[in-house]
This record gives structure tokens, C-alpha cells and sequence, in this order.
């Protein structure tokens, strides 16, 4: 009888010590891991502009280029095959993207963004003037990678709301997966593409935020323990079983 009794008494506050250990438990958990996953973001976000940084210039590449590098191209426009990047701004100002694909002298063609044209909030078709001729470009390579999602169609007319080479597929067939962003050259405009890099140092920032979240938690944690602990230890003595 006192052992069944004694049981009776003490589990529901060792269930909830339990309850409460685990949720606190997992609070902290997720805290150190989510910190822990800013702190390895800042250095691939380290890694990534070092590398910008340290991209080569290349002439006439014969094979893909890196991720930033400086390329100079000799070819001619295809201006006919224009599009525009749509919903741009820059210096306060509402425009598009020219987007032209570009045929160099050994026959490949490459895509190339060729800064800001203002429009205004008109929804007609943009005109464009493109050089003819051979002419020599040089700019900043991006190569294609995962694209944030899009809700409805990409293409509206000549405008698209992201960069995608498959809006011009069946022809051109661009030589590599990506774009050049042109920074001088016949047919430039301003420039106003810069890399969309979250700053090392926001990561860092991040991941002490969800490490104070985390100690937080932790201190709740045993502080609520020590309160369960103090309230069991002084139950009234009319709620304990006197011994026979």
C-alpha cells in the first residue's frame, strides 16, 4: 500500500518534470543548431565573396567561366532577340533590363544584361536601340543558379520577371548557363546589378541571436525545474501517507 501510494503522489510531478525537461530540451536544441547554421552560412558567404573578389578576367573564354568573372567579348548583337527584365529600379527611378543575346566571333552566343532603362509605369512594349557591327563588351559573369519562386507566368510579351534562358529556346542556344552583366561597351546602359550576398557579418549576428535564445531557454529551463522541485519538497504533510 505505501509503495503504491507513494507512486500515486510522486508521478504526476515526475510527469511533469519530464514534460517540462523535454519541450525546454528541444527549445535549446534547436536553438544552438539554427545558430550553429548561420555561423557555417557566414563562411560560405566569406568563401563566396573572397572568390568574387579573386575572379580572373578572361578574354574570349573558351570554356564556362567562373562565378564573377570579368569576361571581354568580341562578337556582334542579335537584336532582334530582345527582351526585357521587367519591374528594374534604380536611383529612384522605374524601368527595365535590356536582355540581348550576343553572338561572339567564334560563333556562341551569350546572354547579356546591359544595365537600366527608365520607362516609368507604362506597360508598353519597350524600345531599345542596339548597336550593329562587331563590337568589343566587357563585364561581370553570373552563372545560373536556383531562382526565388515565381507565381504566374515569366513571360508577359517582350518583359520577363526573372532571368531565364529557356525564354529563348528553341534559338539562340546560349553557350553556358548564365548571363553577363555588362559594365562598359557599345550598347550599355547604367549599370545597376551588385551581387544579392547577405553580409557575413548578418549571419554572425544571427547565429548570436538564436545563441542567446537558446540560453535563454536553457535558464527557464532550470529555473522551472528547481520551482517543480522546491513545490514537491514542501507538499502539506496532510497530502503525504503516514506510515503504519
Amino acid at each position: 500500500m505505501k509503495g503504491s501510494s507513494a507512486g500515486g503522489n510522486c508521478g504526476p510531478s515526475a510527469t511533469r518534470q519530464i514534460v517540462w525537461w523535454g519541450f525546454w530540451s528541444c527549445l535549446v536544441g534547436l536553438g544552438i543548431a539554427l545558430g550553429l547554421w548561420q555561423w557555417e552560412r557566414a563562411a560560405d558567404k566569406r568563401d563566396y565573396l573572397a572568390g568574387l573578389a579573386d575572379a580572373p578576367r578572361i578574354e574570349a573564354p573558351t570554356a564556362a567561366p567562373p562565378d564573377g568573372a570579368t569576361l571581354v567579348l568580341r562578337g556582334e548583337y542579335l537584336a532582334e532577340q530582345t527582351l526585357f527584365l521587367d519591374n528594374r529600379t534604380h536611383e529612384g527611378r522605374l524601368g527595365v533590363a535590356p536582355l540581348t543575346p550576343f553572338r561572339d566571333i567564334r560563333g556562341r552566343t551569350w546572354l547579356v544584361q546591359r544595365g537600366f532603362l527608365a520607362t516609368g509605369p507604362t506597360r508598353a512594349t519597350p524600345s531599345v536601340e542596339t548597336p550593329a557591327g562587331v563590337v568589343t563588351l566587357e563585364g561581370r559573369w553570373q552563372a545560373a543558379g536556383e531562382s526565388a519562386p515565381l507565381f504566374g507566368p515569366n513571360r508577359e510579351g517582350k518583359r520577363l520577371q526573372r532571368i531565364d534562358l529557356s525564354a529563348w529556346e528553341p534559338e539562340p542556344t546560349m553557350a553556358y548557363s548564365g548571363w553577363l552583366h555588362l559594365d562598359q561597351g557599345p550598347g550599355h546602359f547604367a549599370s545597376w546589378w551588385q551581387p544579392s550576398v547577405v553580409p557575413p557579418e548578418r549571419h554572425l549576428a544571427y547565429a548570436l541571436q538564436w545563441w542567446g535564445l537558446a540560453l535563454a531557454a536553457l535558464v527557464f529551463m532550470v529555473m522551472g525545474l528547481r520551482r517543480q522541485a522546491r513545490r514537491a519538497d514542501t507538499l502539506p504533510l496532510s497530502r503525504q501517507e503516514t506510515p503504519r
